[in-house]
This record gives structure tokens, sequence and C-alpha cells, in this order.
């Protein structure tokens, strides 16, 4: 399917689900879900389904959470990316709901990038205390996108001056999580820090400095690796203490 064709079919979708008519409009989304079909054009359709009604449009993301397809995340979370502006704290809920559900890695790789991340782009200070809870939350998943979340508003900064001062604050706000020791946890803060450490390394070696020397805090060793992955020499023997 084309892009033309897949929004056409996320309109249609979309008059079923806002109709009451779930299960046609799932008979509709399923033979795409079942197909080699793109993350791009899934989410399309979660964009058009997304825009609907809330409660119609919770009650169908509900409905596709239960096949549990990879494919179906991504129209969820694009579904959710655009309650955003409506219903931010419920956006936040429900996502963290559906990673939950999703109980594997790429569910919040997937609603990270397309809810959380978003939001800390779109509307940064509100974005840090609906996910201030996520850090510490019995979850691993959850505790993950944390780490995802960061990420994508760095990819999105691309290290430019004016994002210097919010760049510290996620360095901040992560704090806590650096002595995180669920591997599938780690990974997702990990992948936040070395991505900052591309766009902001200054910031990242100083802050590493202050975790790994001078608090000398414990920590596993993926999760110092991955944020030191695009220092240099010397930034590394900084955030090190000549460690590294």
């Amino acid at each position: 399917m084309n892009a033309r064709e897949v929004t056409a079919l996320g309109e249609d979708i979309s008059t079923l689900v806002q109709a009451g008519h779930m299960k046609q409009a799932y008979s509709l989304l399923a033979p795409v879900l079942a197909q080699r079909t793109s993350f791009p054009l899934l989410g399309r359709t979660g964009d058009a389904v997304g825009v609907g009604s809330l409660q119609p449009v919770n009650d169908f993301l509900e409905h596709i959470a239960v096949a549990g397809t990879m494919g179906g995340w991504v129209v969820i979370a694009s579904a959710l990316g655009r309650q955003l502006d409506r219903d931010p704290a419920g956006a936040f809920a429900r996502c963290r709901a559906f990673i939950v559900a999703a109980d594997v890695w790429y569910g919040p790789d997937i609603l990270g990038e397309r809810v959380s991340g978003p939001a800390l782009v779109s509307d940064f200070e509100p974005t840090l205390a609906l996910l201030a809870h996520w850090r510490e939350d019995a979850n691993r998943w959850v505790r993950r996108a944390v780490g995802v979340s960061v990420h994508f508003w760095t990819k999105r900064s691309r290290g430019r001056e004016e994002h210097t001062a919010q760049a510290e604050a996620l360095l901040a706000f992560l704090d806590p999580m650096f002595e995180e020791w669920d591997m599938d946890a780690v990974k997702g803060v990990g992948w936040g820090l070395k991505t900052l450490g591309r766009y902001y390394p200054h910031l990242v070696t100083n802050w590493l400095a202050q975790q790994v020397v001078h608090r000398q805090r414990h920590h596993r060793a993926l999760m110092l690796r991955k944020a030191l992955t695009y220092l240099s020499e010397e930034q590394r023997t900084r955030a090190t203490g000549g460690g590294s």
C-alpha cells in the first residue's frame, strides 16, 4: 500500500470507530497488520484514527492491543500522539498501560518515540512532570521508555545551543536512573545518554564525572559504555577519572 491508500484506509477505519463499529474497523486494519507494512505508513493510519473523539478511539486501541502485533503498537502509539494536545495526562496514562501490556522491548521503543518523546519536544516542562513517576515505575519497560523519550528529544534538538538548558535538565532528570540495574531498562536509559553524548558531549562528560568519579555511584558497565560512545578520548578520561 502507498501513503495515499493508507491515509484513505485510516479515514475509513476512523469513521467506523466513531460509529462504534469496532469489529468492522479492525477487519479493515488486520490485513495491513498481517503484511510487512512500514512503520511510517502504519503511523498514518494511527494519525487518522487518533483525531477522533477520545472514548471510541480508546476503545478501538484496546481492541488492537489484544492481538499484540508489532504493527498494532505503531498504530496505537501514533493515535495516542494525536491526543497529546487534548488530553496529555490521559494519553500518558494510556501509553504507560500499553507499554506494560506489550511486555516486550519494542513496546516502549515504539510508544516512547511516538508519545512521550514527541511530548518532550513540544511541551518540555509539563512532560517532565508526567514522566517523573516513570523513573521508579515497578515495570522495567516503563522505565526503559524514559530513556527512549530522552533519545527522541535529543535527536530532534541536534545539539542546538538554544536547547542546552533543556539538555542539562534532562541529565539532572536521569540522575536517579544512573544506578538502574535491570538490563532492559539500562539499555533504554543508556540509549538516551548515548544520544545526549553525541549532541552535548561536554555536558555529558561533566555529568558522568560527577556520577563516576566524584560520587562513585554503582552502575551497570553497559550504562557507562553507552554514555561514553560518542565522547572523545580526552572526554572519556575526564568522565571516568582515567578508568576507561
